[in-house]
């Protein structure tokens, strides 16, 4: 493989990555504060890919050219903040009358919803794929490549929405950070993730803290949803199901409840995913994020950033 092969799959790889980062944190976010994986997570994800599908007609007429980009951006928050209300929608019916219960129940529970949002698509939005509305060229190259020989040549292409995928997940991640570290509800879902019932006599409203913790992740998935259709303009009821585990896998690699270790493991995940798949080996490319799994649980179980920890009985 020649420096400019391994380059361009470096870049597609960051670029794959990002999408995994942004659905794994919401994964971590709910596994932080509830101890349980949402594995409905995925199918917001779905949902924001829908929920943009809709919107762009609607929004995108209105910005033309070089407005371009803030049509999109509106079409990005618009995304987010349906998938946040049904995040906290799906919180609020199905997981928060089962508080209680024990883990196994809601986590079959968790199942239930995936299955009721996968086949409930399907009915709403039919089951043929649908071709996703192009804001960007996908073949136009932004102006990164410093070697001006490569971009004659085209060796080496860096596309808009690759580059937009990336920026948004790096801007989204520090947005995150500065939400769990620097405000107040921030400081409340740390308190609950350490200790809920401590939290709840110190005055935290156990139930607007985990609400809103679903509502944030929700939000992070319908954003991948929007920059995975930009990059792979063919949505379906069922697109969510493959993302949404190789995601867990990522938040699993990264350590389970960590922020930064949900990241990092989308875009690890997303470059070997990438390399594999464009070697002799690309038969198994969507193998190896369970492969990772598997290995990650025997050898680390913690993940790369997470700590061991001792459980009461």
């Amino acid at each position: 493989m020649s420096g400019t092969e391994f380059s361009q799959q470096v870049i597609n790889g960051l670029s794959l990555g990002a999408f995994y980062a942004l659905i794994a944190l919401g994964y971590t976010m709910v596994y932080g504060v509830l101890r349980f994986i949402n594995f409905a997570h995925g199918d917001v994800f779905m949902l924001g890919a829908f929920s943009g599908y809709y919107l762009t007609p609607r929004i995108m007429p209105h910005f033309q050219n070089a407005m371009a980009p803030v049509g999109v951006a509106i079409v990005l928050l618009g995304t987010m903040c349906i998938c946040a209300i049904i995040g906290m929608t799906i919180e609020r019916l199905a997981y928060r009358p089962l508080r209680k219960q024990p883990k196994l129940t809601v986590l079959i529970t968790a199942i239930g919803v995936s299955l009721f949002l996968e086949y409930g698509g399907q009915f709403v939005f039919g089951p043929d794929p649908k071709s996703f509305p192009q804001q960007f060229d996908p073949e136009h190259p932004v102006p990164l490549v410093v070697d001006r020989a490569l971009e004659n040549t085209g060796a080496l292409t860096i596309t808009t929405t690759q580059v937009a995928a990336f920026a948004v997940t790096i801007f989204l991640l520090l947005a995150l950070t500065f939400i769990v570290k620097k405000t107040r509800l921030g400081r409340a879902m740390r308190a609950v993730s350490n200790n809920a019932t401590a939290a709840q006599l110190m005055g935290v409203n156990i139930d607007t803290v985990i609400s809103f913790t679903f509502g944030l992740g929700s939000a992070l998935a319908g954003a991948a949803g929007i920059l995975y259709s930009l990059s792979y303009p063919s949505i379906d009821p069922l697109m969510g199901l493959l993302p949404g585990v190789k995601a867990f896998v990522a938040a699993v690699l990264g350590g389970i409840g960590n922020i930064p270790g949900a990241a990092v493991g989308g875009i690890v995940l997303g470059i070997v995913e990438t390399f594999v798949g464009g070697s002799q080996f690309s038969t198994y490319r969507d193998a190896i994020a369970f492969a990772l799994l598997i290995l990650i649980l025997l050898f680390r179980p913690s993940g790369l950033f997470g700590r061991a920890q001792v459980e009461k009985v």
